[in-house]
């Protein structure tokens, strides 16, 4: 109950129109109601009740109201107002407020309450306005059934119904909350925050964005590359959903300034998925990303990369060299990571030691001696390299080479006998050599160093479940470079859509590639220094194939389709 249905029981008492077991009686049977019976505010239907039992109407409890606070009634049936009425006070605050602004004469405004007592509520409804309020009371029911019709559906009740709506599903989500000690208005929240990342796993999502906007709550999933809208959540429910995140990625829910990391572990049957999350505070509230580590995508084999057998053999031979450094470049999201685990997999030997240094470990490996770098601490990639190479590696794996000391280490390392996995951020494999000069490495170590760089971009692969063939048409096949007569060896294919991939006609993702590998001739260029054309140029002529010539050997063999090969690669120069 509100304060001004606390006044009129206390009124009905010392009027003896109602005793306290009356009171206490009614109260009782809102109680024992079935949830599916009641209005959703005890206080209206305890009201309702004790006025039936009194056998008094609204209209004459209003009145005395209104003669006891020397305020104006109102019968809600009789208003009507206009859009800029209305528009004076938004949703929000009518519902907290049980307000509707009535009108103004400029100096003051007319609004009437649900709960006319609330003395608070009109002085700050005065500050909202940003002119005095004149109260006026109506039947606290009518105001609020009023408000639903004005500013739309009850929020309560979008939430309700949002929430029913709910999947459960054989999932499990380890985090450091005991069950008893969740209370009742958590577990919806519990409930939606399961279903979204369970939602995720079944739509084979990579990443999962909750993302606060000025007037929603927008959550979006990135299938096959592509970002997709899901079901907006209620506005209202956004600071919890946040905060329910947090607490199971384990990070302060009290730090709101700053960006945090943290991890969620995902058990779905017998598989475990981990979940990477960042937080970035954002005008609208804190952002969120968690991103889904499937460690089945370490067990991949190289053609499941999207390697041709020819490209395969390359990167077989590079990996298995015993020195040097080999590096894959890409942006953010281009698979490097799956690539470089894939290739530690593939040569993660007993007779071998491994050792990577990473920020963060985004999978664990067995048998891979991995360590997290932590900044804070002083143990950067560089002091984390230093104190790897004491521990006599075979193998050496850095994250990232972000700037000159670590190159440096890693360089060095390479050359002492080890070979060196890393990533660097480039359009295309040669550039690799330009961007470890621009860091200032001498080019006399890069020729020495350098075995082979990866260049990858990752493209949609036609869903096997409804692909069939295609007829392509004579611009696509100028832009393939070839005629009708070699089309014709040509398997071009299309998915139609199907209830598996969604009806988009992809599923799933492969790799487009460019290998650039060092020999002797490529060695002494980059020893003197040539531009990065002439090093692009000479590698071509060697045989280099670049992303989008794979891209057209996989489009020819049905693996994609032109449209993706073209939206992730550029034209050749």
């Amino acid at each position: 109950m509100n304060a001004t249905e606390e006044f009129l029981t206390e009124a009905f008492k010392e009027q003896g129109l109602a005793s306290q077991e009356l009171i206490d009686q009614v109260l009782a049977e809102v109680k024992a109601q079935e949830p599916g019976e009641t209005s959703g505010d005890e206080g209206l239907d305890f009201m309702n009740l004790l006025l039936g039992k009194l056998e008094l109407s609204k209209e004459e409890v209003v009145n005395f109201l209104g003669s006891e606070l020397d305020m104006e009634v109102v019968d809600m049936a009789g208003v009507s107002l206009t859009p800029e009425i209305i528009g004076l006070l938004n949703s929000e605050h009518a519902r907290f407020y049980e307000a509707i602004p009535l009108g103004t004469d400029g100096a003051s405004i007319d609004v009437v309450l649900g709960n006319p007592l609330d003395q608070d509520g009109i002085d700050n409804l005065g500050h909202l306005f940003g002119k005095p309020v004149n109260p006026r009371v109506a039947y606290r029911a009518d105001v609020i059934e009023s408000i639903n019709q004005l500013y739309g559906l009850n929020e309560k009740e979008k939430e309700k119904d949002f929430l029913e709506g709910l999947g459960g599903g054989d999932i499990q989500i380890e985090d450091n909350v005991r069950p008893e000690d969740v209370s009742e208005e958590d577990a919806p929240i519990i409930k939606f925050v399961h279903s979204v990342i369970k939602d995720a796993l079944e739509k084979r999502a990579s990443d999962i964005h909750m993302e606060p906007l000025e007037k929603k709550f927008r959550i979006r999933f990135r299938i096959d590359g592509k970002l997709i809208e899901q079901q907006d959540p209620p506005k209202r429910l956004q600071p919890s959903i946040l905060s329910r995140t947090k607490l199971m990625a384990n990070v302060s829910l009290a730090e709101k300034r700053v960006p945090l990391d943290g991890r969620i572990n995902v058990k779905v049957g017998e598989k475990v998925i981990d979940l990477r999350v960042s937080t970035l505070p954002t005008v609208h509230g804190e952002s969120i990303v968690m991103r889904i580590l499937d460690k089945e995508s370490l067990s991949l084999g190289l053609p499941q990369l999207g390697f041709f057998s020819d490209d395969q053999t390359i990167f077989e031979q590079v990996i298995n060299l015993p020195d040097g450094i080999f590096l894959v470049t890409g942006p953010t999201g281009s698979g490097k990571s799956t690539t470089l685990y894939s290739a530690l997999n593939a040569i993660n030997k007993p007779d071998r030691k491994i050792i990577t240094v990473e920020d963060p470990v985004e999978y664990e490996v067995p048998g891979i001696n991995q360590v997290q770098v932590r900044a804070e601490v002083g143990m950067t990639f560089s002091a984390a390299l230093r104190a790897m190479l004491r521990q006599a590696p075979n193998i050496v794996m850095v994250g990232e080479i972000r700037d000159l000391e670590t190159a440096e280490i890693a360089i060095n390392a390479s050359l002492t006998g080890h070979m060196v996995f890393s990533t660097l951020h480039t359009n295309d494999a040669p550039s690799a050599v330009s961007r470890l000069v621009d860091m200032g490495v001498k080019p006399f170590l890069v020729s020495a160093s350098l075995r082979a760089a990866l260049a990858q971009r990752l493209v949609r692969a036609i869903c096997q479940n409804c692909k069939g063939p295609y007829e392509p048409n004579s611009a696509e096949l100028a832009v393939l470079g070839i005629n009708e007569e070699q089309a014709a060896g040509a398997t071009f294919m299309k998915g139609a859509g199907c209830p598996k991939c969604g009806e988009k006609g992809y599923r799933g993702r492969k790799g487009v590639f460019e290998i650039f590998v060092v020999n002797s001739e490529i060695e002494e260029m980059i020893y003197n220094n040539v531009s990065i054309v002439e090093l692009r140029n000479k590698a071509r002529e060697m045989g280099m194939r670049s992303m989008r010539n794979d891209g057209f050997r996989k489009v020819l063999a049905g693996v994609t389709t032109l449209d993706e090969v073209l939206m992730v690669t550029t034209e050749e120069e």
